[in-house]
């Protein structure tokens, strides 16, 4: 399993991926806002979403879990 976290602290813009989808390397999962700017948050490993720990609109801080694989 692998966790993928938050790399900045913002606002959950949008969330990409649902339960049960597959993922690789590099694919964007989330997108955040902060400072009114969008930045994906990617995957870094394959995988299966597990769980998403995170929804639209949510304020999240620098390395809060996002969303889990396995």
């Amino acid at each position: 399993m692998a966790d993928i976290e938050a790399h900045i602290t913002g606002t959950v813009w949008k969330v990409e991926v649902k339960v049960g989808d597959e993922v690789s390397d590099g694919d964007t999962v989330v997108i955040l806002e902060s400072m009114k700017m969008e930045m994906p948050v990617e995957s870094e490993d394959d995988g299966v979403v597990k769980e998403v720990r995170c929804e639209e609109g949510q304020s999240v801080s620098e390395g809060d879990t996002l969303i889990v694989l396995e």
